[in-house]
């Protein structure tokens, strides 16, 4: 039988402790909250980062109902912005209490029209042509455009440490002509460059890594404290040295926000923390948080790569620093910590993740959706054995 929230909260207090996450701690995860707002909750931010902000702003969220735009739009209004959605109409069911202006990223703006906002947050997937024809209709709508890009808009992974200097994805790089079906990291080159040629001076571009935590149902994270949750032998990836750098969303969006108030312009890298988390602390870490018996067995990547276990998708999070991605998780973050970014623990990350996993249904609980299958692993393991004599 799976544990109760409170049960999993009592079970987990040993860890937290063992990991310098006081009663504080503790607390504040207990009164987190997941998903669309339930009867007016709100997300509590730690460190009192809940409090009002210095200057109220009006905040227009293109979006807002993913994974990342209801902590986006609670962790705003939690500081006492005025927060309008605009969408197909999710943000009205979502967010009743908030305005929802109807439209669709895919030409029909008009609700848009004639209104004016201090900050918009565009959270385009992967369309530049939405980011471009949003930005046009805006650019006289508000005085900073706010863009969420990603890691993978960079085509140049081998610097060390990285910085948002090293280059992009563009056409040429990417061996493509306009026209073309776009890769995933060139459409957010082009969607940034976009924004920035539209509102010259008025742009800030986020680029995220992996984004975890609770709400993730990408589970690319969630495998990992759910699978060491579970117990027994764990089939652990590499030697335990490869660095991690990855962001809690709450983290990031809080980022987002602070950089909205204090009208900060520029690119920044978004992951964590500041220095770099090897792997082995990422699985102890997370392992300290749960009670279960587990055993973590390091099978070295060249033996991974002959069973067809591949970092990042049998193996989430983990990318080994391979010639072209030494880079990947060794991110200078100097400028990003001085324009207000912080990282939660990851006793805290890794036990909301938890108690978000079980609080889904049970059939949800069984299909996690990146990692290896418990057979799967059984037959790595057994091979890796066999191979060691």
């Amino acid at each position: 039988m799976s544990p109760s929230r409170k049960d999993f909260l009592k079970l987990s207090a040993a860890g937290a402790v063992g990991l310098g996450l006081g009663p504080e701690g503790l607390l504040a995860s207990e009164n987190a909250t997941f998903g669309p707002p339930r009867d007016g909750e709100a997300i509590r931010p730690r460190d009192g980062r809940n409090q009002e902000a210095p200057r109220r702003l009006d905040i227009l969220v293109l979006g807002g109902t993913g994974f990342i735009g209801p902590y986006q739009v609670r962790y705003a209004v939690d500081r006492g912005h005025q927060v309008t959605l605009f969408n197909r109409g999710s943000g009205a069911e979502m967010f009743p209490e908030l305005e929802t202006l109807i439209g669709d990223r895919n030409g029909d703006l008009e609700s848009l029209r004639g209104r004016r906002w201090d900050l918009v947050i565009d959270n385009a997937q992967s369309r530049p042509d939405w980011v471009e024809m949003a930005a046009e209709f805006l650019k006289d709508a508000t005085d900073h455009f706010m863009f969420v890009s990603s890691r993978s808009a960079y085509s140049d992974l081998s610097r060390v440490p990285m910085t948002s200097e090293a280059p992009t994805w563009t056409y040429e790089s990417a061996g493509l002509e306009p026209g073309d079906p776009l890769p995933y990291g060139l459409a957010k080159a082009e969607s940034e460059r976009a924004a920035l040629r539209i509102m010259p001076g008025r742009a800030t571009i986020v680029r995220p890594g992996l984004i975890i935590g609770p709400d993730d149902e990408t589970d690319r994270f969630t495998y990992w404290p759910v699978r060491i949750d579970r117990g027994g032998e764990v089939l652990a990836p590499g030697d335990g040295s490869d660095p991690v750098q990855i962001i809690d969303v709450r983290d990031f969006t809080e980022f987002m926000v602070h950089l909205g108030e204090d009208g900060t312009i520029g690119t920044f890298n978004v992951v964590g923390p500041r220095v770099p988390r090897r792997f082995d602390e990422l699985l102890y870490g997370i392992r300290a948080v749960t009670t279960a018996e587990t055993e973590l067995v390091w099978v070295d990547r060249e033996f991974l790569a002959q069973m067809a276990v591949r970092p990042y998708a049998e193996m989430p999070v983990w990318r080994p620093p391979t010639p072209g991605n030494e880079g990947f998780a060794r991110f200078d973050l100097t400028p990003e910590v001085e324009a207000g970014l912080t990282f939660r623990p990851l006793a805290v990350t890794a036990r909301d993740t938890l108690d978000y996993h079980y609080s889904r249904s049970p059939e949800r609980r069984a299909r996690l959706r990146a990692g290896l299958s418990a057979e799967r692993e059984v037959e790595v393991l057994r091979a890796w054995r066999e191979r060691r004599g």
